[in-house]
């Protein structure tokens, strides 16, 4: 079974996956996407979510080095 996704369903998710918050809005000009087909723009948003992935990842790795440091000096 495939799921047919839409070039705006796409679009819509990309906007959140750029974008930092729940308030920040991200535009992105219409005319520039007509250029791209549905596949980059699956393979835009599969990028996207393992950026978001790696960065959330780094950042557990360094509060978890930060919170060692802190019960080994006993702060």
């Amino acid at each position: 079974m495939t799921v047919e996704i839409t070039k705006e369903e796409l679009i819509k998710d990309i906007k959140l996956l750029i974008s930092t918050d729940d308030d920040d809005k991200v535009d992105i000009n219409p005319n520039f996407l007509e250029y791209f087909q549905i596949e980059e723009l699956v393979s835009m948003k599969e990028q996207l979510i393992k950026r978001k992935n790696n960065i959330r990842e780094d950042t557990f790795d360094y509060l978890d080095e930060i919170y060692e440091k802190t019960k080994e000096d006993n702060i």
